[in-house]
């Protein structure tokens, strides 16, 4: 093709180079066109122009223009590496590993595809081989700013925050303030509890990168955790001003509202939980959503479980409320509890996710009924016990149960280790041991599915019943928590059924509490018969296990 007069090719590559270093891409991309419109095989300005497309997030553009840089020098590991970085951001993870090998297999010493190989295999969930990527780079070249950074990244995925705080403060060594340093130590300090720490590190970065939604969300996390939710509130709505779309953002403001006893509002943006990650938002059913715009009267609703089954055991008695109404109600619950919600008054019908419906006219997920029926602290339905032990199970389970003398109190220390807030809620067998010494008490373990380590110490402890594994569904749980005195758990789904049958029950809360549970004192509307232990520090389980003894052994259980 022929060049315009006065051109030079070579020159104008220089200026585009020049300009895309300094971030001024549309002047960059100009000077890149003229060099392709001079010489299509121009095999820089094709890998170039390539990489300013993948930079302003045109992926597809980019595949297209360094696809076709290989096309004139197939052997370039730069080229090759990069096009890695385009194909992760395409979703071809595995390809763009494949291309980064390529990369390397031609320049095994590449410090840089090293480091995009890293990149490429944190994006596929493989962060222990991501550092030993980033190893390499840093071994070759200590003082590799975003290596650094980056197997900072990939410690913090494999579960060393520790390890990964190291990495970011090398980073800061070398460059001080540098943002995404500062906001992933951030990330890796609230990892570990750290939270004051880490908004000092989010306001270090925002101070340089204001506009990072990322950062104001996690600050606002950081300040959730040591309940400044009213300051948290603030720190998403910046977020949510920057990224109006963000259903994470939105759902954590939902979660400080709803803390703060703010349930008109946090319930509204409660139902941005179905746009998060890992949320099914497509209908399931082909009736409409109800959610309190019209009055039901005497239609039939199916209401239908959607998340835990103590959320379930909670949110289930709106299930009355409507059918006081005049509403013909269906429920849709885990298999766990279709037997223990069968008595439920109100229910027309209960029924587990596949099997076959009836008809109905609107559905509403159970936990939008706060919002479709307008509750506010002072509105909650909690008029007393709305399940009850079945009569059948309290037959099976009372001749075991009276060989031990009173007070029996049941125990269960722990939920899902799968739970996102497992770390803060459940606690050892062992942390329980000044309760289990009182003398004149006699202890049922309730724990389903119990840790490794404290198996083995139930299996060696004669103080402790454990019926844990012999409870085939929650309707057996109700008739045991019926059968004995107390129960003593942590914010778990038996703690909410010991609520619902109207039961005596203590309730071990972290110090950043379950928005159900409030901010203070030691009761809750939505269960009037229940007490609440709070920790007084992130992780002081010992004080709360010393006050429930102390009020244990005053209602005469003596410590030996």
């Amino acid at each position: 093709m022929a060049k315009p007069p006065g051109f030079d090719l070579g020159q104008t590559l220089q200026q585009a180079v020049a300009l895309h270093q300094q971030g001024r891409l549309d002047e960059a991309d100009k000077l890149y066109s003229r060099v392709l419109k001079a010489d299509r095989n121009q095999f820089d300005a094709l890998h170039l122009s390539g990489m300013l497309n993948h930079q302003r997030g045109k992926a597809g553009e980019a595949f297209r223009l360094v696809s076709a840089a290989l096309k004139v020098n197939p052997r370039s590991p730069d080229a090759l590496a990069n096009l890695g970085m385009v194909l992760v951001a395409l979703k071809r993870a595995e390809e763009g590993l494949a291309s980064v090998d390529k990369a390397l297999a031609i320049a095994p010493g590449h410090v840089e595809a090293l480091n995009t190989r890293g990149n490429v295999l944190l994006e596929l969930k493989r962060p222990a081989e991501a550092v030993a990527a980033f190893d390499k780079v840093v071994a070759a070249a200590p003082r590799h700013l975003m290596a650094l950074i980056n197997r900072g990244n990939a410690r913090a995925e494999a579960g060393e925050p520790d390890k990964a705080i190291a990495d970011y403060d090398a980073a800061l060594a070398l460059a001080p303030g540098h943002p995404l340093a500062l906001y992933n130590r951030g990330n890796a300090l609230r990892a570990l509890g750290r939270n004051a720490e880490a908004i000092a590190s989010y306001d270090r970065a925002l101070s340089v990168m204001p506009q990072h939604s990322g950062a104001l969300r996690n600050r606002g996390l950081a300040l959730a955790a040591l309940n400044r939710h009213q300051e948290a509130v603030a720190s998403f709505a910046q977020a949510i001003v920057l990224k109006p779309d963000d259903a994470d953002a939105h759902f954590d403001t939902a979660m400080s509202l709803l803390t703060l006893g703010d349930y008109p509002r946090g319930f509204a943006e409660y139902e941005w939980r179905w746009k998060r990650a890992g949320m099914n938002a497509k209908p399931r059913f082909r009736q409409p959503l109800w959610l309190g715009e019209t009055p039901l009267g005497s239609k039939t609703i199916l209401l239908h479980a959607e998340q835990g089954l103590g959320d379930t055991i909670q949110f289930v008695r709106y299930a009355t409320l409507l059918a006081r109404g005049g509403a013909r109600v269906l429920l849709e619950v885990q298999p766990e509890l279709k037997d223990l919600l069968s008595q439920i008054e109100g229910a027309a019908g209960v029924f587990t996710r596949g099997e076959t419906l009836p008809n109905f006219d609107v559905q509403c997920p159970l936990m939008s009924l706060p919002l479709a029926l307008k509750t506010t602290p002072q509105t909650i339905p909690a008029e007393g016990p709305y399940l009850r032990a079945d009569a059948a199970r309290l037959v099976t389970w009372k001749p075991e149960l009276d060989t031990l003398a009173a007070p029996r109190v049941a125990i269960a220390w722990s939920g899902r280790a799968t739970h996102i807030n497992d770390r803060n809620r459940s606690l050892t067998l062992a942390a329980l041991e000044p309760l289990l010494a009182l003398s004149n008490v006699r202890f049922v373990s309730i724990q389903r599915d119990p840790r490794p380590a404290d198996a083995e110490r139930l299996a060696a402890d004669p103080r402790i019943l454990h019926l844990g594994d012999r409870l085939e569904d929650f309707s057996d749980t109700a008739a045991v928590l019926a059968l004995t005195d107390l129960l003593i758990a942590v914010d778990t789904s038996v703690l909410h059924l010991a609520g619902a049958l109207g039961l005596p029950a203590w309730g071990m809360i972290p110090f950043q509490p379950d928005w159900r549970w409030g901010l203070a004192g030691n009761a809750t509307s939505w269960y009037p018969g229940m007490e609440l232990f709070r920790q007084p520090e992130p992780g002081d389980w010992t004080n709360v296990i010393n006050q429930m003894t102390e009020k244990l052994a005053s209602a005469g259980a003596p410590v030996p």
